[in-house]
């Protein structure tokens, strides 16, 4: 144990507000980041508990039992046998809800097992009056042999205690609260003589899980004393389920009292209307529209206000510079590169908070269960609606979300459509492309045109997820058994901490991950388009005085000829006739190649190239200055409907982001996948485009 810290293991079933728990105790000093080597996410807090007494507070991935059957409650597992690991827990915080006391309790008498210090959490006590539920807790805390802390993390009630208890850890009993070798006591004994230093439930984990123990090497468990098939260790392990309910049954016969009749139970009338076999698909579609309206009309007063800032403080910085190669870097690459994404702050929050109400509320998961019949039709499950919904903020978490689908067919077609879900990086293109042409106009008084065309470019691409599901539901020869299981918590109001803090945690990430790949784009776009090869470039104003009387426009007219010559310029040029049928110009091509790092690095390229070209005129903003823009070759304007449709329907299909392509690699431990991937999306993508734009044109 450090000095003056603890280490917190805080552990649970899912949805048993656990991440409640951990936002109470730790607040915004938080971290969120992946286990080493692999993509499950880890989640860090710090907690003070005295003046000289911190705890780093570990949020495990939700398990039912250590009784592993995904990558998550792997984690779980070997973390909790692991001594020598750095997170290895001083305390383990078993966290549990007042309505599944029963079902929470199986991983909690397992925990005891392993003789780590450990507090029983019960969640959720401003329900029992609710539910007619009462609890001895004195006799609970006896027969369980530990403390428990009865709480409400939505009220914040019972959260002094707990850290109170947590302070007082080495009180706590750290002895079993039932003897689990008693399933097959000639087995057991047979450990414990070949290993008598070892805690046998460890080795019986060890054996029947496949996690690494490092005291311990697996070959010396290859003996005939206590090797069994599968088969058998299947059915003790059955056994032992069944002894542990046995006990936990005995338990809350006298530690738990349930009056049903003063009960009042809203939950079922609302489950038959939300998950109504017609009606719940429509209160699903009325609840999207509501909030993709909401993106755009919520949104565009701090959208426009970001936007002039960052025009102004570009001029601003320029007239109180010195002239000079940094004074330009400054105005005409690093501001107009991160205004063009900071500008997005407002849409892609109110997402996550959108998104953030629904999972609090309990409705994300009858969503789940109201999918799954529709979901089957093209080779999917219920449980793959998460990711795809998940989806609409990222696509690399989405893609680890399907880890939680046992059948690995439906898992990998889950894997390969999720990035046509709009994620929240096609956003800023959205938004900027549908600002340009569709009108800013009302429809029935209260919906907005430009909230319906964002909600149909989200439409499609779902649309085109459920299709692709389909094709490869038929063409994929994988044999594999599928089954549904999803559980629905109880219907409850949102926690506004957790869920500001779930908006905050996730818009900063968002920000500061883009935010690099953006800083560093801007400054190489910047040196692309400042400089350029031979005489065109270095004799710009020469060339152009020569060619032009209008004195008042010549600084922009040299301006537009260095771009034209300049090394981006020429790259652009050079990939212009690949891209001219779609109804583009050498500068949104720019964009496009330079967005394969990331899509939202489109907007953030366009505003550096037209800040660049126009540097005289930097309080225009990046949306006038794309609406203003002209085709060289037809003289309209560059973005009309159909090159705008065009560009909108390329980014709904194209697979524009590296770090999708790396994480699929991951979860399916090839490149097979990832290439088909790559070039199916990315060549649907260019033929949609140019359907669009010649019908359109």
């Amino acid at each position: 144990m450090k000095v003056g810290n603890l280490n917190i293991a805080l552990i649970g079933n899912p949805n048993v507000g656990k991440t409640s728990v951990f936002n109470q105790l730790t607040g915004l000093n938080q971290q969120v980041g992946n286990y080493p080597g692999i993509t499950v996410e880890k989640k860090v807090g710090v907690c003070k508990l005295a003046s000289n007494l911190k705890a780093t507070i570990l949020d495990l991935p939700g398990t039912y039992s250590l009784n592993a059957s995904s990558l998550d409650e792997n984690v779980v597992i070997e973390l909790l046998l692991n001594k020598n690991d750095k997170d290895y827990p001083d305390v383990a915080i078993v966290v549990t809800e007042v309505e599944n006391l029963k079902r929470n309790l199986l991983l909690f008498t397992q925990i005891k097992d392993l003789e780590i210090p450990t507090i029983l959490v019960i969640n959720m006590s401003d329900r029992m009056k609710s539910r007619g539920i009462s609890l001895d807790i004195p006799y609970l805390e006896k027969i369980l042999k530990t403390k428990i802390a009865l709480i409400s993390s939505r009220k914040g009630q019972g959260i002094d205690d707990l850290k109170n208890l947590i302070v007082n850890f080495k009180n706590l009993p750290t002895e079993p609260c039932l003897n689990a070798s008693e399933i097959d006591p000639e087995y057991f004994g047979n450990l414990r003589k070949a290993f008598p230093t070892q805690l046998l439930y460890k080795l019986w984990l060890v054996i029947t899980q496949d996690v690494n123990f490092v005291n311990l090497d697996r070959k010396q468990l290859d003996v005939p004393s206590f090797t069994k098939s599968k088969d058998q260790l299947k059915r003790l392990q059955h056994k032992e389920t069944i002894k542990r309910y046995q006990f936990i049954n005995d338990v809350l016969k006298k530690g738990q009292t349930i009056d049903e009749s003063s009960a009042t139970d809203l939950r079922a009338k609302l489950d038959r209307i939300l998950m109504h076999r017609i009606g719940g698909y429509l209160i699903f579609f009325f609840i999207m529209m509501l909030i993709f309206q909401s993106i755009f009309d919520w949104s565009s007063v701090p959208m426009d206000f970001i936007d002039n800032t960052f025009a102004s403080l570009a001029t601003w910085t320029e007239s109180v510079l010195p002239k000079g190669m940094l004074t330009s870097l400054i105005t005409q690459g690093i501001i107009p590169g991160l205004g063009g994404i900071i500008i997005f702050i407002p849409q892609i929050a109110f997402l996550f908070l959108f998104i953030s109400v629904l999972e609090e509320s309990g409705y994300m998961s009858r969503v789940v269960f109201l999918m799954d019949k529709s979901m089957r039709k093209f080779g999917l499950s219920g449980k793959s609606v998460v990711p795809l919904i998940s989806g609409t903020a990222c696509a690399i978490p989405a893609i680890m979300a399907t880890r939680n689908i046992e059948n690995w067919k439906e898992r990998l077609i889950s894997i390969l459509v999720t990035p046509f879900t709009t994620c929240s990086a096609r956003l800023p293109v959205y938004a900027t492309i549908i600002s340009i042409i569709v009108p800013d106009k009302r429809v029935f008084f209260i919906f907005n045109m430009q909230g319906f065309a964002l909600m149909g470019m989200y439409l499609i691409g779902f649309i085109m997820a459920l299709v692709s599901a389909w094709v490869l539901h038929k063409t994929l020869k994988i044999n594999s058994k599928s089954y549904f299981v999803v559980e629905m918590p109880n219907y409850k109001l949102p926690m506004f901490k957790n869920v500001g803090i779930n908006v905050v945690e996730k818009t900063k990430s968002f920000v500061t991950g883009a935010g690099k790949i953006i800083l560093a784009l801007s400054v190489v776009l910047w040196f692309l388009a400042s400089y350029g090869p031979g005489k065109n470039f270095d004799k710009a104003e020469e060339i152009v005085r020569a060619q032009s009387n209008d004195s008042e426009s010549i600084e922009v007219k040299v301006a537009s000829y260095k771009l034209e010559n300049s090394y981006i310029g020429n790259i652009g040029k050079a990939i212009e006739p690949a891209i001219k049928p779609l109804g583009y110009d050498w500068k949104i091509g720019i964009a496009i190649v330079s967005s394969f790092a990331a899509r939202e690095v489109f907007v953030g390229t366009l505003a550096t190239i037209y800040s660049i070209e126009d540097s005289k005129n930097q309080e225009a903003t990046i949306k006038n200055k794309l609406s203003e823009e002209i085709n060289e070759s037809t003289g309209d304007k560059l973005f009309n409907v159909a090159s705008g449709v065009s560009l909108l329907l390329f980014y709904a299909f194209a697979m524009q982001c590296m770090s999708t392509l790396a994480i699929t690699k991951k979860e399916t431990n090839s490149w097979k996948w990832p290439v088909i991937q790559l070039v199916f999306m990315s060549g649907f993508a260019y033929i949609t485009a140019f359907i669009a734009y010649q019908i359109l044109k």
